[in-house]
């Protein structure tokens, strides 16, 4: 089995597996690899480990970051910070509804790619022209969404905590409103939103486990058996267990708290199981008569000599009085 080491470019980016050939890295070194965008430096987030699949196009480690490389490294990071004042200047200059992020250079200096955020598409093939003129080198803007906004940027969320996004979630997973409702959260966008405007993230955590609790737990209005007879829940705590139930016997009283194992059953259908009365069951209806069925009456025949039934048209013929001489 071959061995692979994991490589980061970006301080939270994503981690790429690459072959080390005879080097035995550890976490925190740089090192320069060969990537399908050239060649780059980047930071051991994984040690050498034995490779899950063989794969053959997988690039190799070239180097450990040299004295040089280092320099050229720092050199890189100040340009990027001047050609993201440029880019700012530019983007007012030409008036283009977009917010500028971060811009990146390549190590051997090859391109530059600046990434942007925008509500919509943006027309920036003059601002790319300006900035090829004024840099001298390729440039490539990349439009990005506001989760990977608030990933680059980072900061701090309502919990108190870095995000989530930028400090160990590396693939973002969907998060929709419905999981706020099962888990029992506000609706209020303010508090089950994030900084960067999207649901947060955090909702997905537990979001499998709420599913198996709610598939244990009766919903409140459903019709239970407990050890003391038969009630409805009234309120129900997901992650406690605990249910109120509201007795038969005693339906003005107050609720009973219980525990969701205590219940023996849930009653499917909520109408009372009575035998039929015979005094009230309908009586049965005498069966038809069927009526019997009518001869048919038969065609009568009329003899040849019988001259048709009806008016004469004598318009056709000839006979009509009108066509009559005068005498």
């Amino acid at each position: 089995m071959s061995m692979v080491v994991g490589i980061r470019f970006q301080e939270n980016g994503k981690v790429y597996d690459f072959d080390p050939g005879e080097l035995t890295l550890l976490p925190g070194e740089l090192v320069v690899v060969e990537t399908a965008r050239g060649i780059e430096c980047g930071t051991v987030a994984r040690a050498n480990r034995t490779a899950s699949e063989e794969r053959e196009d997988r690039k190799p480690v070239l180097r450990r970051a040299t004295a040089e490389d280092r320099r050229r490294q720092e050199e890189n990071a100040q340009k990027a910070r001047e050609a993201m004042r440029i880019c700012q200047e530019r983007i007012a200059a030409h008036g283009l509804e977009m917010k500028l992020v971060d811009a990146e250079y390549a190590f051997d200096n090859s391109k530059i790619t600046f990434n942007f955020t925008a509500d919509g598409r943006v027309d920036f093939r003059n601002l790319v022209k300006d900035l090829a003129a004024t840099l001298h080198t390729r440039i490539e803007l990349h439009q990005i969404g506001v989760r990977d906004e608030a990933k680059k940027l980072g900061g701090i969320g309502i919990c108190g905590q870095p995000f989530c996004c930028s400090r160990f979630l590396r693939d973002f997973q969907p998060v929709s409103i419905k999981m706020a409702k099962e888990q029992g959260l506000s609706l209020n966008p303010t508090k089950i939103s994030g900084s960067c405007g999207r649901l947060m993230c955090c909702l997905k955590y537990e979001q499998d486990t709420y599913e198996e609790l709610i598939k244990m737990s009766p919903k409140v209005g459903a019709v239970v058996m407990t050890p003391e007879g038969r009630g409805v829940v009234t309120d129900s705590n997901i992650l406690t267990g605990k249910i109120k139930v509201r007795l038969d016997k005693n339906v003005d009283g107050p609720a009973v708290d219980m525990h969701r194992d205590d219940l023996n059953a849930v009653v499917r259908d909520t109408r009372p199981h009575t035998e039929a009365d015979p005094a009230t069951a309908p009586a049965e209806e005498a069966p038809k008569q069927e009526k019997p069925q009518q001869p048919k009456p038969q065609p009568v025949n009329k003899p040849q000599g019988d001259k048709p039934q009806g008016r004469t048209d004598h318009r056709r013929r000839g006979h009509h009085p009108r066509n009559k001489r005068q005498g």
